[in-house]
């Protein structure tokens, strides 16, 4: 058994800011959603590893009423301590909440804590 993907939530027309912190922030490239789905907004988003297939998928849906997950999180593993740094350091020249006080805290791991624009709570790690 593998993770297909997961999927964190944003209100209604949080698209833009979906795009900004995934795609932007993030590195991960947007992928089209199947024509059946299409109709309920939100965005999909994908990282590739090295030899072109899928390494992580989020998927970003419409949620109303809307609530930030705040603890609940997905934690995706960067492939070295630098893109660590780097991802957290262009995330907060790109406005968004980067927390580092718990990067000793996870054994074999640096890591880091961050919020999408809609306040969804990403946690950023990678092995020591």
């Amino acid at each position: 058994m593998r993770l297909h993907h997961v999927q964190v939530a944003c209100p209604a027309g949080g698209e833009a800011d979906a795009r900004r912190f995934w795609g932007e922030g993030l590195g991960l490239t947007e992928v089209e959603k199947p024509e059946p789905l299409r109709s309920r907004g939100g965005a999909w988003f994908r990282a590739l590893d090295g030899s072109g297939g899928a390494a992580a998928e989020v998927h970003v849906g419409v949620e109303t009423p809307f609530q930030p997950a705040r603890k609940a999180h997905p934690a995706l593993l960067l492939d070295s301590v630098e893109a660590l740094d780097e991802a957290g350091d262009r995330l907060a020249r790109l406005g968004f909440e980067v927390d580092r006080t718990e990067r000793d805290t996870f054994p074999g791991h640096v890591r880091l804590h961050t919020f999408d624009g809609h306040g969804n709570r990403v946690e950023l790690l990678a092995s020591r």
